[in-house]
């Protein structure tokens, strides 16, 4: 079958070569750079800026401790591949042209490079330190270049462009070597070399022997000479009885069996010992540029983009496109017991593919739960569970069904908890801790929402297909795989590693609901019906929201509560126009509703209603030293954000003050210029901070809007209605869970404060737009915040108002920041989300909220994703916490 694609990394330029190591990518690029990729996550952690021409070859010292390139300005570079440094620049005195590959031998520690003007020359690095030291002016980089320095007409030399002084900026540095004449093997092939390999233990004879295809066609094995600084001798070639063969474009071994790509489409089978050649492949109508093998499969690929899969027999058992341009490189690898295929391409991009068919064994049985994560989200994913639009109940149903098979599989009790209709049901799934331990064991709640919003893509704005999970670029893309999807699949894996383990010593409970989209319809009348079945509850965590930016991973410990409400102004008389029945004496619906909603605020916002603010607490000091570690943090990577005291206070101002917000205004009567409308409507919103109560909040607002309007002396009727209300949610920062989920972030993450060289979004944009639009975006999700129980008055009392700026810690605190350990963000959210002050409230226990996604994942947005380290990352501090709660 098919290789399934994970991954696929996009980049401006062609893949010209791949080699894989344990942990890591490395791609070659036409232009020159070596670019390297975490196998775990697909990060790029380097772009190494390596040579002048195209990388043509690369490959690795045995203990993957060097990498070796190749390129079209005639060197071969070595790397360190614990810190990506330059060691060393290799080249020769003649002009080799363009270097198509190099080969290392570690028992030798000899380097091998086959090049355009058809030879083979090698350098022993045992030497490098008693030859003699080349002039600086020998090296490729400072010689005479054959086009830009060649005469023109008349005999002038073009200028020599500047970027061609000297080597890129990371060749700098390092040793330069030169090789001596005698380790020069001239004609090695009467054509180009175009690819080499080493063979450890040649047909078990425990011996080095290097492998080589030029453009004659010849495929030569040669000795390799320990006493003669690595000589080679040629042992033999393999004679195909062609009188002229095909260029070798491509080599790779497997066992005894030697194969061979070649122009015109053909891989010849070679058998090593008997030196035959067994089998000719007519693999491709144009040239095969790369082939691998591994997992008992042979791949090709070459110019059209197509990738043969063969098996032992050489039967095609799968032809898939693997790239829209020509196939250039590709590499097998085991990775932890997973079978990949890397290719790369002219398209610009590195596809990932995993060979779920490998024969080495049952694949099942070798795959990491990391790998299985993935799998089930992308099914969960796949599930069009949109809870806004009826047309998609069924889907909602049958995603609800998969994720319960899931819990039901790693072992958990479930149920499906109904709720009033057409609201779709909640999951309940229990997994109990170990027998062995007390019965008082603790119990976490885990809340999330298995419902996401409309994803059409009518617009064909989605790079991928919306429901089709697609790893792009270190992303996973799909709606959903952030919001809410992606974290709580982590948080199941998180308690089923735990469970395999036998090291689950707490009782974990799910609850995840289908509604949340539309304001967790049903939600609180479902589960204090079924509160005995879901029991008590000592700590709920809760993973609905995102890092401050795409660097350092946060903790929630506050939400804005909302109310959500209409305000009606309806005449007795019918629509009227206003040229026939306009008159001063007329009370008029629209009239009446914006002299109403004008007493709402006052100058710059300030809410009108009676004691509104008299709840509110003051700010901490100890919050203000949260908000200075914030603002440290965010201006380190974006000082055009202004002053830190400017920063503070604009968070503040979105995440700690109330305020009130007019939506929009709908009429009666046929919409034209001329119409007296019968009915005005207005839409308004609140958002609460603790301790605001939303029930008392709503009470005043009509008691206010009454009293302003009987002022009016006006006809009309007035009818204001609250149509949804959330209340605020105020965590203790510094509480077990969130002191838990602290240390679990710290030893997970690490140093992240410099850790990520790159965010796929620019760090401005995001940040700048998640400071706009932070309050938008929670409006979009309809959700309402929550507020501390006895969490919210606890933390109000002792409060002092905020220092001065020409006092505050803010303003004078050092801007120097530590690459060290560090502890998360603590942040609060302006938006709302309803469930989690009531879950706190009916069950009396502390709420802590991980955001799990970055402040670029685009949630509620076109192209929503979830970094695939986020996802990882996650379940491990999912399994950590919920290990540190279970703990006596």
């Amino acid at each position: 079958m098919a290789p399934t694609l994970s991954h696929r990394m996009r980049h401006n330029k062609s893949i010209l070569a791949i080699v894989l190591s344990p942990k890591y990518i490395f791609a070659g690029t036409q232009a020159g750079e070596i670019l390297v990729y975490q196998l775990n996550t697909y990060e790029r952690v380097a772009a190494i800026k390596g040579h002048r021409g195209s990388v043509l070859g690369l490959c690795l010292s045995q203990d993957r401790k060097l990498l070796f390139s190749s390129a079209g300005d005639r060197i071969v570079n070595v790397w360190s591949t614990e810190d990506f440094h330059h060691v060393y620049s290799i080249y020769s005195t003649y002009d080799v042209g363009d270097v198509f590959c190099v080969s290392y031998s570690s028992a030798l520690k000899t380097v091998y490079m086959g090049a355009q003007n058809t030879s083979i020359q090698w350098y022993d690095l045992k030497q490098k330190d008693v030859r003699p030291k080349p002039k600086p002016t020998s090296h490729p980089s400072f010689r005479e270049d054959r086009f830009f320095d060649s005469s023109g007409p008349g005999g002038i030399r073009t200028p020599r462009p500047q970027s061609a002084d000297g080597p890129p900026k990371d060749a700098k540095g390092g040793q330069n070597l030169e090789i001596d004449k005698k380790h020069i093997r001239q004609f090695a092939h009467y054509g180009y070399v175009y690819c080499m390999l080493l063979v450890a233990n040649f047909l078990d004879s425990g011996e080095e022997m290097l492998i080589s295809g030029g453009g004659d066609g010849g495929v030569k094995v040669w000795t390799l000479d320990e006493e003669n600084g690595g000589a080679i001798q040629e042992l033999f070639e393999l004679d195909d009885g062609r009188e002229e063969g095909d260029s070798v474009l491509s080599l790779v071994i497997d066992g005894t069996f030697l194969y061979t790509g070649r122009i015109a489409g053909e891989i010849d089978v070679w058998d090593l010992e008997t030196r035959q050649l067994v089998r000719s492949l007519k693999a491709h109508t144009d040239d095969v540029l790369t082939i691998s093998t591994g997992g008992g499969y042979l791949f090709s690929a070459g110019l059209s983009g197509v990738i043969e899969k063969f098996n032992r027999q050489y039967e095609t058992v799968a032809r898939f496109q693997g790239h829209s341009g020509r196939v250039l490189a590709s590499a097998f690898t085991l990775s932890n017991n997973r079978p990949l295929f890397v290719t790369g391409g002219n398209d610009n991009t590195i596809a990932v593919w995993d060979i779920n068919d490998c024969v080495q064994g049952d694949v099942d049985s070798h795959r990491t739960s990391s790998e299985q994560l993935q799998e089930s989200l992308a099914e969960f994913i796949s599930y069009r569970t949109v809870s806004s639009d009826p047309r998609y109940k069924g889907d909602c149903r049958r995603g609800a069904s998969f994720l319960r098979s899931v819990f039901k599989n790693f072992g958990a009790v479930t149920e499906m908890l109904a709720t009033e209709e057409p609201c779709n049901p909640i999951i309940f799934a229990k997994f109990k801790g170990n027998p062995s331990t007390s019965p008082s064991r603790k119990k976490v709640l885990f809340y999330g929402h298995y419902d996401v919003i409309p994803a059409e893509n009518e617009n064909k704005r989605w790079k991928t297909d919306p429901f089709t999970l697609t790893g792009l670029d270190t992303h996973l893309y799909g709606r959903g795989a952030s919001d809410n999807k992606g974290p709580i699949m982590a948080a199941i894996y998180a308690v089923a590693e735990l469970k395999a383990a036998q090291k689950l010593d707490s009782d974990i409970i799910f609850l995840i609901e289908g509604e949340e989209e539309c304001g967790s319809r049903g939600f609180q009348k479902a589960v204090q019906k079924n509160k005995q079945l879901i029991g008590d509850v000592d700590w709920i965590l809760v993973a609905n929201s995102y890092w401050l930016d795409d660097h350092v991973p946060c903790l929630t410990y506050g939400l804005r509560g909302v109310i959500h409400a209409t305000v009606q102004v309806k005449s007795a008389h019918p629509d009227l126009h206003s040229g026939v029945d306009g008159s001063a004496g007329l009370d008029e619906s629209l009239k009446d509703l914006v002299m109403l909603l004008a007493t709402l605020t006052g100058r710059r916002g300030h809410v009108q209603i009676p004691g509104f603010y008299d709840p509110i607490p003051k700010i901490t000091r100890e919050e203000v030293a949260l908000y200075e570690d914030i603002t440290q943090s965010l201006l380190q990577r974006n000082p055009e954000l202004g002053s830190r005291q400017e920063l503070a206070t604009s968070l503040m101002r979105r995440w700690r003050e109330a305020s009130l917000t007019i939506h929009r205004f709908t009429t009666s009567g046929p919409e034209n210029s001329t119409i007296i409308p019968r009915i005005a409507r207005a839409a308004i919103s609140i958002r609460l901070v603790p301790n605001q109560e939303a029930h008392e909040v709503g009470r005043t607002l009509i008691d206010f809007l009454n009293a302003e309007f009987s002022k009016l002396h006006s006809s009309n009727r007035l009818t204001v209605t609250i149509d949804h209300q959330a209340e605020p949610w105020l965590g203790d920062f510094n509480n077990e869970i969130f002191k838990a989920l602290e240390k679990a972030i710290m030893d997970v993450w690490g140093p992240f404060e410099h850790q990520r060289r790159r965010s796929s979004a620019g760090p401005t944009k995001v940040l700048n737009d998640k400071l706009k639009a932070l309050t938008m975006l929670s409006d979009a999700k309809k959700t309402p915040a929550k507020a501390g129980p006895a969490t919210s008055s606890t933390l109000a009392k002792g409060s002092v108002t905020p220092p001065d700026e020409d006092e505050s810690p803010i303003a004078q605190k050092s801007s120097e920041e530590s690459v060290k350990r560090r502890k998360p963000l603590y942040i609060r959210e302006g938006g709302s989300i309803p469930a989690i002050r009531f879950l706190e409230k009916e069950f009396a226990a502390p709420a802590a909220q991980m955001p799990v996604g970055q402040a670029s994942d685009a949630a509620h947005l076109d192209n929503e994703r979830l970094r695939l380290a986020n996802l990882n990352n996650g379940k491990e501090v999912f399994r950590r916490v919920f290990a540190e709660l279970g703990k006596e």
